[in-house]
């Protein structure tokens, strides 16, 4: 594959713990973005079924109305999903996992060091997996190198209650229902998932985490960048 630039559109950042779950998510908040195919809905980074593997899910495109795919619906083929792993805690990463979709398939690159930091990316091209995109009637998981990998639509896992929380901004409420109405049941993210073995992760900061001293921590945000 060609290497190519790429700029980054918009991030979304997470902070990951190896053994606690964390998230970030941003949904219909942010205009300039909202709708687009670089928009990113939520990123999750927890351990593993496997105790020895991390996970990354990084969404994109909200708000989907199940069993009508669009041209939107679609992963983008100009839209590098990227994923920053920070191992040493200055904050800037070290190590990428990227994807970028290709015909029918979601193609992977790394774990690997970034041939630049920042806002440019070239795609690591020495280490190449990919998987089919998966549909509502076609699923499909990867398996290389001690990785999986999976690509495609599923139903928005965040729960929030948007139109408690307009309320409560307007004065109208003053808490939260429990256990509240959830906006996006029933909407789609595309969703593309990587669980990794922590091996193939050097380094992480020990002694920083008062629940967990001995287990390293990684500072993890994902981007989508576009080709220029």
């Amino acid at each position: 594959m060609k290497k190519s630039k790429l700029f980054t559109v918009i991030g979304g950042m997470g902070v990951a713990v190896l053994s606690i779950f964390l998230i970030s998510a941003d949904h219909i908040d942010a205009p300039s973005v909202a709708g687009t195919n670089a928009d990113i809905t939520d990123f999750y980074a927890f351990q593993g079924e496997n105790s020895g593997n991390l996970v990354f899910a990084a969404n994109v495109q909200g708000l989907l109305v199940p069993g009508q795919p669009t041209e939107q619906a679609k992963f983008d083929e100009t839209i590098l999903i990227e994923i920053n792993i920070d191992n040493n805690n200055d904050l800037k990463e070290d190590l990428v996992i990227q994807a970028i979709r290709r015909g029918d398939s979601m193609y992977f690159f790394g774990p690997t060091a970034p041939a630049t930091q920042g806002l440019e990316s070239t795609i690591a091209t020495s280490t190449r997996r990919s998987v089919k995109i998966s549909t509502k009637d076609d699923l499909q998981i990867g398996e290389k190198d001690g990785m999986k990998f999976f690509a495609g639509p599923r139903e928005d896992p965040f729960f929030f209650d948007f139109n408690k929380y307009n309320e409560v901004l307007a004065g109208n409420a003053t808490s939260f229902d429990n256990p509240g109405e959830d906006t996006f049941a029933g909407s789609n993210v595309l969703s593309v998932v990587i669980e990794v073995p922590k091996s193939m992760l050097p380094g992480g900061v020990v002694g920083v985490n008062p629940f967990a001293p001995n287990t390293p921590i990684y500072n993890v945000w994902v981007e989508t960048k576009r080709k220029q």
